[in-house]
């Protein structure tokens, strides 16, 4: 066999740029736009939260599954990540996915290492909306009325955290292996201000939560609980999902859930 060296694997149609936030934040923007022309709508958009970990993934299904004549709807793929080849940037994901906590907060670690710095969540928030999504609406046509933030871990935290605070801002919420234990459970008092003063006449909405049945038993009863308190609150147009993988565990979920997340996102 006559081997020859090429240039390194690349996803076709994919993109990457390193951009500041006007906060001085630096990330690592990734982008995969279908190979067809965008419908006079314009596209369906995941944005993807940890892309360095799991961009490849999402954007791999994203093919797969709107190959025609019988796939879904094809979306651009954006991806949010850190400037590192690792699949995570612990101290960055810590800031920007979490509001701020007092030490007597934190729960108890394993190391002696302290926590790393919080409370990033509601700036980062205002990157996505008022510089990423204007930057990404340059590029390509992007239907906004079909836009999906995508998280896992601290990620799928941020995503309620989304919901919970500015619920138009994505129309399909994903948030995968949310870690709900942040600030002693804090997402679960916000969830129940935004039953309070949710606006009765919304666009339709989706939320989808997914986890690894071997994950620790607080995160899986906890996802069970927003998805059951938000099922019975009976908000108008809102439609929830929620899947306990068997024989997942923190990280293993993610392929069976990501498929999921798609067809989820994508289907009418």
């Amino acid at each position: 066999m006559k081997v020859t060296e090429s240039s390194a694997f690349e996803i076709p149609r994919a993109k990457q740029w390193t951009c500041e936030s006007k906060a001085g934040r630096t990330y690592r923007m990734m982008m995969w736009t279908p190979n067809v022309e965008a419908p006079p709508e314009g596209f369906p958009v995941i944005y993807v939260l940890d892309a360095n970990s799991v961009f490849g993934t999402v954007t791999e299904t994203a093919r797969l599954q709107s190959r025609k004549p019988h796939g879904l709807d094809p979306a651009v793929v954006v991806g949010i990540g850190y400037e590192t080849d690792e699949p995570f940037d612990t101290d960055a994901r810590f800031y920007d996915y979490t509001t701020y906590a007092e030490p007597h907060e934190f729960p108890m670690r394993r190391t002696e290492k302290e926590w790393p710095k919080t409370g990033g969540a509601e700036s980062f928030l205002t990157f996505i909306e008022e510089e990423l999504k204007p930057f990404v609406e340059g590029l390509v046509s992007i239907d906004r009325t079909r836009q999906t933030l995508f998280g896992h871990s601290l990620g799928g935290l941020f995503v309620l955290y989304t919901m919970f605070n500015r619920y138009e801002a994505f129309q399909v919420y994903a948030a995968g292996s949310p870690s709900t234990w942040w600030k002693n459970r804090a997402l679960i008092q916000e969830m129940e201000r935004m039953l309070q003063d949710v606006p009765k006449e919304l666009p339709p909405t989706k939320l989808f939560i997914g986890i690894g049945a071997l994950e620790k038993q607080q995160m899986v009863e906890d996802a069970k609980l927003v998805f059951d308190r938000l099922t019975s609150a009976q908000i108008p147009h809102l439609t929830t999902k929620h899947c306990c993988y068997e024989e997942e565990n923190h990280i293993s979920v993610l392929p069976p859930y990501i498929n999921q997340v798609y067809r989820f996102a994508l289907s009418k």
